[in-house]
């Protein structure tokens, strides 16, 4: 039987869901996490890698002379070094898709909860702040209603479209950036004319030469002072130093991130204790239903492999 590894299994898979898919493909072994001295030696004799975010770098795959197919439990590949795996002739394979849904409706959870704070207000009830005001009601922050305001997408690609259909659905006006794909009807704005004039901006873009630290001091300028960023894309797209500066000095009036530059996030990250900061540990992705179209898909990649016609080859 084919030796398969999977290196990094426990953030798709914490136990909730089924190898079994897998394991009727080859002989299978799954290591929840994988560092990254651990990696060359746990996947050698395997023909076919499942990887998440474990590096495979250029020195664990000159070692992995039997390995000739990984496939990656994301859309994202860049866990893998490209120009090795071309020069053993190794084939890669993503899961696109998997998430549009799941990572969308998490980005407008995002949104909701800068416009209303309700865990922040959940945590003042719980604490016993309703049952001692003289009123029947109160508010900790602005309640900020969006009918009417309008979002811009920074990327509109599966995500981004139906975010932007999402944001419709609650009377938003949707505008993209110029030069990126946009639904059929939607209006497409300069860099600095879509920063200077949306209430919520939202990044969806992928992690490149061209969008590393793209929200900077100089565009973070360029938005006004009452909007929102959202980004559950890439933490790379935002200089982190410069908009938490901008947080700080009131030139925003809030920002939701789902990523960071570095992750986990260290402990004295700069991002940390800024009030008009949401932070949540990368976790868009990962609802059950996402999760087990991850596991579906690498499955199938690995039969297609298996027959010699690779789906979704990305190397």
């Amino acid at each position: 039987m084919r030796k398969i590894v999977v290196v990094d299994g426990y953030t798709v898979n914490p136990g909730d869901l089924s190898w079994e898919g897998l394991r009727g493909l080859g002989e299978v072994t799954v290591y929840d996490r994988s560092l990254p001295h651990e990696v060359a030696q746990r996947i050698q004799g395997a023909e076919i890698v499942v990887a998440n975010k474990v590096p495979l770098t250029q020195e664990v795959l000159a070692q992995a002379q039997d390995l000739r197919y990984v496939t990656v439990m994301a859309t994202g590949y860049d866990c893998v070094d490209e120009t090795k795996a071309r020069q053993q002739g190794i084939a890669v394979s993503n899961v696109p898709a998997y998430g549009t849904d799941t990572v969308a409706q998490f980005t407008m959870a995002l949104l909701l909860e800068l416009c209303h704070q309700v865990g922040r207000h959940n945590a003042s009830v719980q604490e016993g702040q309703w049952s001692e005001t003289p009123d029947f009601c109160y508010t900790l922050t602005p309640q900020v209603e969006l009918s009417g305001k309008r979002l811009g997408l920074i990327g509109c690609g599966r995500i981004g479209a139906r975010v932007g259909a999402l944001a419709q659905a609650f009377g938003m006006e949707v505008v993209a950036l110029s030069g990126h794909r946009a639904p059929q009807g939607m209006p497409t704005l300069s860099l600095e004319e879509l920063l200077g004039t949306s209430h919520v901006i939202s990044l969806h873009c992928p992690l490149t030469e061209e969008t590393q630290g793209l929200m900077n001091a100089t565009t973070l300028g360029w938005m006004r002072p009452d909007a929102f960023l959202l980004n559950a894309s890439r933490g790379a797209l935002v200089v982190e130093e410069d908009l938490c500066r901008a947080l700080r000095q009131g030139e925003l009036a809030g920002a939701a991130l789902d990523v960071a530059c570095v992750e986990p996030l260290p402990a004295d990250s700069p991002l940390l204790g800024i009030p008009n900061l949401i932070l949540t540990p990368h976790m868009a992705w990962a609802s059950k239903e996402a999760r087990q179209r991850i596991l579906n898909v690498t499955a199938e990649n690995i039969q297609s492999y298996l027959q010699g016609d690779i789906a979704h080859r990305v190397i």
